[in-house]
């Protein structure tokens, strides 16, 4: 039962859930502004909210039929009955409350009795858990709309990013915009994949994810145009703020993107593709790391 319980939490998806959060962590060290208090609270509500998202996820998906026996990618716990609905249904109520509990402590930490600061933050918070459940949950999931992708790069890269540096600063850094973008683009270019892959199985559902409305082959260059734009989000970042060549180290990453990049349109079957969720989630925190490795030296 274990087994089947942290194959739902989808532990893979976690280095890119942190990748904004890392980001931010970043931009505060270069602002002397770091606090290990907020970081590690930040790292916890994220975890938790990322969990909330699969196994919403997990649920919804198998109750509007998209996770049914035509789907080609692995398999989900309701799916196959491993995890009843009703078990699903209460772990998503468990860490729907530990993602507000730690983002409570998280905004204390942080603004302490600036109640202005903990409103507009808290509104955040439970926008963003609204946001993971009813993906693919409730009566109108927007995942089935195809807004997945609006989504992800609001919530994976300018609120994760730009929304963490302001818990460090309580300020806003006009040009964090940029690796908030490139974030975001890159998580987008996560969900394209796994919605690249799924695109038959989705189509059977109804769900209208943006490969279904647009067809593989666009689909693949709606990709190239994704990874591009984070590239060029870094690059232009890094030529404004230019201070020493080391912050040229995340450009060691651009291979990696590459191979993804060629992997989407050369992979057509599921099976194939379905590493490659994995590969972009981490070459997106490997970008991460040596991005922010370089903005400090």
């Amino acid at each position: 039962m274990i087994k089947h319980w942290l194959e739902a939490f989808r532990l893979r998806t976690l280095p890119l859930a942190l990748s904004s959060i890392i980001m931010g962590g970043f931009l505060a060290v270069k602002a002397n502004a770091f606090s290990w208090d907020i970081f590690g609270l930040s790292i916890l509500t994220t975890v938790f909210l990322q969990v909330l998202s699969n196994l919403a996820n997990d649920y919804g998906d198998s109750v509007h039929g998209a996770d049914s026996g035509d789907r080609q990618g692995p398999q989900r716990a309701v799916q196959t009955g491993a995890i009843s609905a009703t078990a699903m249904k209460r772990a998503m109520v468990l860490f729907a409350g530990l993602s507000l509990v730690a983002g409570l402590a998280l905004l204390y930490v942080a603004f302490a009795d600036q109640l202005i600061y903990v409103s507009i933050f808290l509104g955040v918070g439970l926008l963003s858990i609204y946001a993971a459940i009813t993906y693919t949950s409730g009566k109108n999931p927007y995942g089935y709309m195809g807004l997945g992708d609006i989504s992800v790069f609001l919530f994976f890269g300018l609120v994760g990013v730009l929304g963490s540096y302001f818990l460090y600063t309580r300020s806003f850094d006009t040009w964090a915009v940029l690796p908030a973008i490139s974030c975001g683009l890159f998580a987008t270019g996560v969900l394209n994949v796994n919605n690249i892959r799924d695109i038959e199985s989705d189509k059977k559902a109804g769900k209208r994810s943006i490969p279904v409305r647009i067809g593989w082959k666009r689909a693949v260059y709606y990709h190239w145009v994704l990874l591009l734009g984070g590239v060029l989000a870094a690059l232009c970042f890094v030529l404004i703020n230019y201070q020493s060549p080391v912050q040229f180290l995340w450009c060691g990453t651009i291979p990696l993107f590459v191979i993804n990049a060629r992997a989407v349109f050369f992979k057509t079957s599921a099976t194939e593709l379905d590493p490659y969720l994995k590969q972009l989630a981490l070459s997106t925190l490997i970008f991460v790391v040596s991005f922010g490795i370089g903005m400090l030296f």
